[in-house]
């Protein structure tokens, strides 16, 4: 009964981060007025499912880390109290987040979760140091990074096209023609290929966190459980995702397609880099990152949403730890 219960909560945590991160890999192109919502999340759904898939054979690094290893003595990651109080506490925090539009990070509220429930079960025995290094020094440098780059990529590009004589129409689509096909088509393509790229990414770096929590006690098969976690996040994007993909597409800054072509594209190297190299980035911290750049760039950023945005962030941390422990305390009492 108690492993079922520990399935639920991980699967309820998938459904959580599907809702409130599916949307973010296309999210410029409902902003850039590309397409409508219903064919972007179809899109998002459909490349985020096949890079969970893809992480069953790319992302074992990430796995291990995420179930907890080397944060705390070994005795407890097999604790079933450890592993359902991670799980419910970070997707607690995740779906308040999404009801309220707000996009945050899963991998903050699992970081935040593990630190609770760690430090109410083995007090200064937690490792404050890998915490730090493996897990918050990414997250915060990730959107940073993914700012200044998309920044300056934005910018390399706009005087690439002043030079090659590019022009926009009144509409912000482009004139110009390349080997007989329209510039703003070829852009258009491009900048789906970009946006599935970023979804893709996501799913291989998110998947295999939420899986770490069912392997603290070889609860399922990696294989199984990477399947499991793919189907159920691919139904929180479907079912829940409409009120973060509006803050993301249309609330940080106006876009045009190049420059969410743009912002899509740092943010896909830079996530799957991570995802390759065991480091756990947000995909939101460096989507939001990304768009932020463009709207820095253009001076059109709305200020009063991104504070908004980052303060959800720092808090996210804090919350997921408070339900964490508190859930760990609680389970700990009635088992």
């Amino acid at each position: 009964m108690i492993l079922i219960v520990l399935f639920i909560a991980a699967c309820f945590l998938a459904y959580s981060n599907g809702a409130n991160d599916n949307f973010k890999g296309v999210a410029t192109l409902f902003g850039s007025g590309i397409t409508d919502y219903k064919k972007a999340i179809n899109w998002a759904t459909i490349t985020t499912f096949a890079g969970a898939i893809a992480a069953i054979f790319l992302a074992e690094e990430l796995v291990k880390n995420f179930s907890g290893k080397g944060l705390v003595p070994n005795e407890l990651i097999l604790s079933l109290t450890f592993a359902i109080s991670i799980a419910l506490g970070a997707a607690i925090t995740v779906f308040i987040a999404t009801k309220v539009g707000m996009p945050i990070s899963t991998t903050h509220g699992l970081v935040g979760a593990l630190f609770g429930a760690g430090v109410m079960a083995v007090g200064n025995d937690f490792n404050f140091i890998k915490l730090g290094k493996t897990f918050l020094i990414p997250l915060i440098v990730s959107p940073l990074m993914a700012a200044t780059l998309s920044l300056i990529a934005y910018i390399l590009l706009r005087f690439l096209r002043k030079k090659i004589g590019g022009t926009r129409n009144y509409d912000e689509t482009y004139a110009m023609s390349f080997a007989g096909f329209s510039l703003q088509k070829i852009l258009n393509g491009l900048h789906y290929l970009s946006s599935g790229i970023v979804s893709f990414a996501r799913g291989l770096n998110d998947t295999p966190k939420i899986v770490g929590l069912l392997l603290i006690i070889n609860a399922l098969d990696i294989q199984w459980g990477m399947i499991a976690i793919a189907i159920t996040m691919a139904l929180g994007g479907l079912i829940n995702a409409k009120k973060v993909g509006v803050t993301m597409s249309k609330k940080i800054t106006p876009m045009n397609s190049s420059q969410g072509f743009t912002a899509n594209t740092i943010t896909g190297i830079l996530v799957t880099t991570a995802s390759i190299h065991g480091l756990p980035v947000s995909t939101t911290h460096v989507s939001v990152g990304s768009i932020f750049g463009i709207g820095v760039s253009t001076k059109k950023a709305d200020l009063k949403m991104i504070s908004k945005i980052v303060l959800s962030w720092i808090l996210t941390l804090p919350i997921a730890a408070f339900i964490s422990a508190l859930l760990f305390k609680s389970l700990e009492y009635i088992l």
